[in-house]
């Protein structure tokens, strides 16, 4: 058999730096701090530079106030959930049949109520509850949408959801009864957290690790708390490191990277559904 070589592609201007991101338009490989975020994918500087009236905007410029022309997927979650929340308070007979229909039962759904694990996300018993939540959503979310695309966004929204689910489904009493978007949550804080830690060398990644790092730390201690499902917020944000991390792999710089995306973040949902259908709770 022939030995062959496989050579590490490094920035074009960094020689130094080992790097999977490419630009999307000339394909050459750049490094974190070379990148600008562009409409589809990232640009190098050359590409990026200014030409004729036209000029460089950076992602702060173009990123902006979340809005829902900018991120639908994130507004539309606040929005139903935000609308069951107050339809529930204003009718207790509809918080009931809502509560005994989607939150997650662990003895229902170990006699078939799969959906449970998902839907429990919707669902908050307080408005402390739903305002961190949502607020957390509102932080976290539009601007991960607007990077990776509404429909990956989605896709990770479900799959991290549904994780935390699993793993509190898996790993807690069977006569546990969950609600909460947590999970989800806790999701895009690893989603976020390995951007950060991608992106570590640079003074802005730097400072983005840290912070979310400390902000982790503090809702770690939380999901100690009694009464919080810890094993959700764990499930969730597994699933969300895991995710970005394959993200990086496969989908940085691919003309298809959304397509990839969605593919990744649906895979993790379709293994929730399997795993909860086949797996027996400890």
């Amino acid at each position: 058999m022939e030995s062959q070589e496989t050579t590490v592609p490094v920035c074009y201007r960094h020689p130094d730096r080992a790097t999977g991101l490419s630009c999307t338009r000339c394909d050459k490989p750049i490094c974190v701090e070379c990148s600008n975020d562009a409409s589809v994918g990232q640009l190098c500087p050359d590409c990026a530079a200014p030409s004729d009236r036209h000029r460089v905007i950076r992602g702060r410029q173009i990123y902006g106030r979340p809005t829902f022309q900018t991120a639908p997927v994130s507004f539309t979650i606040m929005a139903i959930t935000v609308a069951i929340y107050v339809a529930g308070m204003l009718s207790p007979d509809l918080d009931i049949w809502l509560t005994n229909t989607f939150a997650q039962a662990n003895w229902l759904v170990a006699d078939g109520d799969w959906w449970r694990i998902f839907t429990a996300a919707l669902l908050h018993g307080s408005l402390i509850h739903i305002g961190f939540n949502m607020y957390a959503l509102y932080l976290f979310g539009p601007r991960m949408e607007q990077q990776v695309g509404s429909v990956p966004f989605a896709a990770l929204y479900i799959a991290t959801a549904g994780a935390g689910g699993l793993l509190s489904y898996l790993l807690g009493s069977l006569n546990q009864v969950s609600i909460g978007a947590s999970g989800a949550i806790f999701g895009l804080f690893g989603a976020w957290i390995f951007v950060a830690w991608k992106m570590r060398k640079t003074p802005g990644g730097r400072s983005m690790f840290t912070q979310l790092f400390v902000l982790l730390a503090i809702n770690v201690v939380i999901s100690l708390a009694p009464g919080i499902d810890g094993l959700a917020h764990l499930g969730g944000f597994l699933a969300g490191l895991g995710i970005a991390a394959l993200w990086s792999v496969f989908a940085a710089g691919k003309a298809n990277a959304v397509g990839i995306r969605t593919a990744i973040a649906g895979a993790v949902v379709a293994i929730d559904l399997v795993a909860v259908l086949m797996v027996a709770p400890f």
